[in-house]
């Protein structure tokens, strides 16, 4: 595993350090989108809306569009400057019961590894935890944003779970469930004998990931009964810059032979006879520069 983050975990006047790591990975089939005859990638580009040039990564920055109307753009300064954007401190600010905790606040897990000289104090805030089978609930800031968080003991590691603000989680309201279902004892006692036979200790490594493992097989049969391109090499910068070129003098001599045909339709519909003639055979002489750039 890699370390995504490091800093330190501090409670009352300890102090450890710590390397983060995910706790989970994703086991997907990923997919490209590709050209179905070749299996050439389907790139994407960046353009402006309003002017219709590609836009390059460095001349991106973000913007908010406000309820009036009103775009708020926000470049890296001023990113920089919000609270917590450069925090190494995972901040314990109390211990709570885990009971407490609504899963649905529940959003990514991290795996803490102590410093090799700070394995005692972090053995000493573990077993504190277990001691008092407690949760800490934490602060501490992740790609560049502050969120609330809770540690808790797995096994001899410490891990740290973000959480979702309070706010982020939405309230049902659903019609239907308003009134009180009307439920029978025969019924309720159904119920409870169904739960009781399919009652058992919950054990995930028992159950199997079908999908994943039918999509492996399929690309496995279609890899061997013709149904794969090999992979194209990928095309160099140079030849993509070049290409971007290509694209835009393209664009540049349609748009300026687009602005001279109009140019030349109105001209010619000027009155008086000497300017109309004289002005009809500039326009002329326009746009057969335009044409001979083409």
């Amino acid at each position: 595993m890699r370390a995504i983050w490091s800093g330190v975990v501090s409670f009352g006047l300890v102090s450890v350090p710590v390397r983060l790591y995910a706790a989970t990975a994703s086991h997907d089939v990923r997919f490209h989108q590709v050209h179905e005859p070749d299996g050439g990638r389907i790139r994407y580009k960046r353009f402006c809306e309003l002017c219709g040039a590609e836009v390059p990564y460095e001349d991106i920055v973000r913007g908010h569009e406000t309820v009036d109307g009103e775009v708020v753009t926000l470049d890296d300064e001023d990113m920089a400057s919000l609270p917590g954007g450069t925090a190494r401190e995972i901040s314990v600010l109390e211990f709570v019961p885990g009971e407490q905790v609504d899963p649905l606040l529940l959003d990514r897990s991290y795996y803490l590894e102590p410093d090799p000289k700070a394995v005692k104090p972090y053995a000493l805030l573990r077993e504190a935890l277990l001691e008092a089978d407690r949760m800490a609930v934490a602060k501490v800031t992740l790609r560049k944003r502050e969120t609330l968080a809770l540690l808790r003991v797995r096994g001899a590691v410490i891990v740290l779970q973000t959480l979702l603000w309070p706010d982020e989680v939405r309230e049902p309201d659903f019609p239907v469930l308003r009134d009180e279902a009307e439920l029978r004892a025969q019924e309720l006692q159904m119920a409870a004998t169904l739960v009781g036979t399919l009652r058992a200790d919950f054990e995930p490594e028992r159950f199997d990931d079908e999908y994943t493992r039918a999509m492996e097989e399929l690309i496995d049969h279609k890899r061997r009964h013709g149904g794969a391109h090999p992979a194209p090499a990928a095309s160099s910068s140079t030849a993509e810059a070049v290409t971007d070129l290509l694209t835009a003098l393209q664009r540049s001599v349609e748009e300026a032979s687009s602005r001279s045909g109009r140019k030349q339709s109105k001209t010619t519909r000027k009155p008086a006879g000497g300017k109309k003639g004289e002005a009809a055979d500039s326009a002329g002489k326009t746009g057969g520069r335009s044409r001979r750039r083409a």
